[in-house]
């Protein structure tokens, strides 16, 4: 295993007990952004790095019971809060790196990625396997419950240029890993960029 997920599922495992409890307000955006997705009913769907599984419910309502739903993590600990908190229910939960997926090429309809984007350890290599998974006209969303100003100010830290997220950033690395952004919002209460699969 790599330094990049023996820190990641440090910083997680330590923390995986009390997540939900930590941001208890998040459900509202967490299904606010689901809903932007477009999901259908019979839609399949890919929550890439899950943590305690908050997108699930909204995931599964959007796609119906004939749709699929996949919550991926790398972080065991995580998972075992999402199965604690019966979201398993609503989706089959993986334990895997979202950088190598056990998924055939063009498999999915859709990507959620809440907070994902930040821990990735090779961002451009790890959004071209997320389009690997994705059908071309497929979405991808990155998801996180607070804008980046609002997190960084949680953080203790300043905003600086090389912030993957900003839109002069994610754009491009977005294009060259096989997505289009369609749309970006970065505000205080959500940060969502959408993209589409390229053919």
């Amino acid at each position: 295993m790599s330094d990049d997920h023996t820190h990641v599922q440090e910083f997680f495992s330590a923390r995986a007990a009390g997540w939900d409890r930590r941001f208890p307000d998040d459900g509202p955006a967490y299904a606010a952004a689901v809903a932007d997705l477009g999901l259908r009913e019979g839609d399949r769907v890919l929550d890439a790095g899950c943590g305690t599984g908050r997108a699930l419910p909204p995931l599964r309502a959007a796609v119906g019971p004939s749709g699929t739903v996949l919550g991926a993590d790398l972080t065991p600990a995580m998972l075992r809060e999402a199965a604690a908190a019966g979201r398993d229910d609503d989706g089959t939960l993986l334990l895997t790196d979202a950088a190598a997926l056990p998924l055939r090429s063009g498999s999915l309809d859709a990507v959620f990625a809440a907070g994902l984007i930040a821990h990735l350890p090779h961002p451009a290599e790890n959004l071209r396997e997320l389009a690997r998974v994705v059908r071309p006209g497929g979405v991808l969303a990155l998801f996180h419950p607070i804008g980046r100003a609002a997190l960084a100010a949680r953080q203790g830290r300043s905003l600086t240029p090389d912030d993957l997220r900003a839109k002069h950033n994610l754009r491009p690395l977005l294009a060259g890993s096989g997505w289009r952004m369609t749309s970006y919002a970065d505000e205080d209460a959500r940060f969502l960029a959408l993209a589409v699969r390229e053919d």
